[in-house]
């Protein structure tokens, strides 16, 4: 058994950023972490041509800003550099293939019990800890659902954190289920390697570029929420026009308002409108269904009871997770802090 002061799950951009908030405060802190690397989703699971949606100066992970002579919208491999590098500053250390498999708090002596299964050795390893910061991230899980005569496709089933290019499908044909953003990337790929590429549309969806979102984060830090929306879905259906013909409809609230409420993202179009506009993608269904994710308790969704935390479940991307990181940090050294008062 392990005593230690904080416990991290998860080596990810969240637990990278938390471990680094607390290095800053000289708190003694380890990472469990599932996979057998840090940052695992951006190092195996993402595609070729990834970039950072969001402006990098909303993308940076606490202590350490992007270079300035950085592209503003970072690929993928440059982030991956970057996160190197953070990890190195920081000399951040995880221990590897743990699976956290039970947390349970001890109301006795006021601490959390952590067991892990380490997947090398087999074994169960228990880590009791003052403080318990769940990082696993967003997207950490895939789901593909169980549809109708699925088992007896004959073609190859992946999900989007398996593909990689559009290469090794050119001249057959594709669908792509989900119209979010990696969906309407991954439809894009496919497109410019020449495959027949159709799309599932399934949700009501905000397409903006990542300029009108940039704009949009900026101007949100001086004006309410619902001016910010107006302003971008204006200058979305300037730039894109009625896309309901398309299979393509926006919701009924804002895009920064469902954000903000319901971590529904809006689709940061690469080029996959027009395609789908000149029948180069087609879309295969659309139906309406308002039902989205479950809404979020900002801004206090990062402290739970019980000396129990959770970082990048904002639902704001990097920018929430460093907001998250440094939050955490900053409440578990004040709790400390006025336990050595005492």
């Amino acid at each position: 058994m392990e005593e230690i002061v904080v416990l991290i799950v998860g080596a990810g951009p969240s637990g990278l950023a938390t471990s680094a908030c607390l290095s800053v405060h000289s708190i003694p802190h380890i990472i469990l972490e599932k996979e057998d690397i840090y940052a695992s989703l951006w190092k195996k699971r993402a595609y070729d041509r990834l970039k950072l949606h969001l402006a990098k100066e909303f993308c940076s992970l606490p202590f350490k800003p992007h270079s300035p002579d950085s592209p503003t919208y970072i690929p993928k491999d440059m982030f991956v550099d970057y996160l190197d590098d953070y990890v190195k500053t920081f000399n951040i250390q995880p221990k590897y293939q743990r699976h956290v498999e039970s947390a349970s708090y001890d109301e006795a002596d006021g601490k959390w019990r952590i067991e892990a299964k380490n997947v090398l050795t087999g074994g169960v390893e228990v880590y009791v800890a003052e403080f318990l910061v769940v990082a696993s991230g967003e997207n950490s899980g895939k789901y593909i659902p169980e549809l109708p005569g699925l088992d007896s496709f004959s073609g190859e089933t992946l999900h989007s954190s398996e593909y990689k290019s559009g290469a090794k499908y050119e001249s057959k044909e594709v669908l792509v289920v989900g119209c979010g953003n990696s969906g309407m990337e991954i439809a894009y790929d496919l497109s410019n390697y020449g495959v027949q590429t159709a799309i599932v549309i399934r949700n009501p969806v905000h397409v903006v570029t990542k300029e009108i979102v940039r704009v949009g984060m900026i101007f949100s830090k001086y004006v309410p929420i619902f001016i910010v929306d107006i302003m971008a879905v204006l200058m979305s259906k300037i730039l894109y026009g009625d896309l309901s013909k398309y299979g393509i409809r926006r919701p009924t609230k804002g895009p920064f308002y469902l954000k903000a409420t319901a971590g529904r993202a809006p689709v940061i179009d690469v080029g996959t409108v027009a395609k789908i506009k000149s029948k180069e993608i087609k879309d295969f269904k659309h139906v309406l269904n308002e039902t989205g994710m479950p809404k979020n308790d900002f801004p206090h969704h990062w402290k739970g009871e019980k000396n129990l935390y959770c970082c990048g479940l904002s639902r704001r991307g990097l920018f929430g997770v460093s907001m998250d990181a440094s939050a955490i940090a900053d409440d578990i050294k004040k709790v400390v802090t006025e336990k050595l008062n005492k």
